[in-house]
């Protein structure tokens, strides 16, 4: 199936196609390491739900993703705003258009889709998502940082670069012109963001441990000529001239092995870029939004 962006209220999505079997933001071109504009004197709050080992249906997230946006808005207008939200999880196969993605880098009548399809309210263009890949929806008010949406997706980069180098020895870098995180010409993490009022969600997703097939009957972000990689992929190219010394260590953790290494870099790298303070919250704190909503 494919469906159309909900409105904020987390109204369920509309149905387009049955499947037979504010703005958004996606800015390229910067490449420098972003810093944090200022120290802060004391690390904001950042309550962060784990289901990073569960698989979320892309609906639930994106509702729950808009609610906590509609439940901040309403504590900034009171002065209450004193702490950011993640989410980390993985979904089951579905592929997702931004607010004006172009139907053209499907490869597949999308009356008659392998997966779901969702268009979305976040910038860039269709993108896939699946087991094996990390998905983070930081919910953050950029008010507390720096409002620039610039610095915010070169932040992002930088997570990911980070968590490759420390977690898996891996060199990651920018590729001038193009947002994501990339090894060489291979695109490891996909980055699409909305932002409303200063406050962002959407975000980015890290290939792990990910079937890249899916990736095959799509133009991943529209890039034409760049191929998609995993984490598992790389480190399984002993020889490759992109990876530093110490792959080898790596090769024989299994899938599980390297979610969860990149799971705790990401949240260790995500603190340390945007200088947060995680708190895991309980996952039944996002069933009850509706009611505070």
């Amino acid at each position: 199936m494919i469906f159309s962006a909900m409105a904020a209220s987390g109204a369920p999505p509309t149905l387009i196609y049955p499947r037979k079997s504010n703005q958004s933001y996606c800015y390229t071109g910067i490449s420098s390491v972003p810093t944090h504009p200022q120290k802060k004197q004391k690390k904001r709050r950042c309550d962060y739900f784990d289901l990073s080992k569960e698989f979320v249906p892309y609906e639930k997230a994106w509702s729950w993703q808009k609610l906590i946006v509609k439940q901040r808005q309403v504590l900034i207008e009171k002065n209450e705003d004193f702490a950011d939200t993640l989410l980390i999880l993985q979904h089951h196969p579905v592929y997702t258009l931004g607010t004006s993605s172009s139907e053209e880098y499907l490869k597949f009548d999308i009356k008659d889709a392998p997966y779901d399809i969702y268009r979305t309210e976040r910038g860039g263009e269709v993108t896939y998502h699946g087991p094996g890949q990390l998905v983070m929806y930081p919910i953050i008010n950029l008010r507390y940082d720096k409002m620039d949406l610039h610095w915010y997706l070169r932040a992002l980069e930088e997570v990911v670069i980070r968590v490759l180098s420390s977690a898996f020895s891996i060199k990651g870098s920018r590729v001038d012109g193009l947002t994501g995180s990339w090894v060489g010409s291979q695109k490891l993490a996909a980055i699409g963001i909305r932002v409303s009022r200063w406050i962002t969600y959407h975000g980015l997703a890290l290939n792990v441990s990910t079937d890249l097939g899916p990736f095959q009957q799509i133009v991943p972000c529209g890039i034409q000529g760049h191929q998609v990689g995993s984490v598992k992929s790389l480190l399984e190219e002993s020889v490759s001239p992109s990876i530093e010394g110490g792959v080898g260590d790596n090769l024989h953790l299994n899938a599980c092995e390297l979610l969860d290494a990149a799971y705790d870099s990401l949240l260790a790298e995500f603190s340390e870029v945007f200088e947060l303070s995680l708190h895991l919250r309980p996952v039944s704190d996002l069933d009850l939004l509706k009611e505070k909503c």
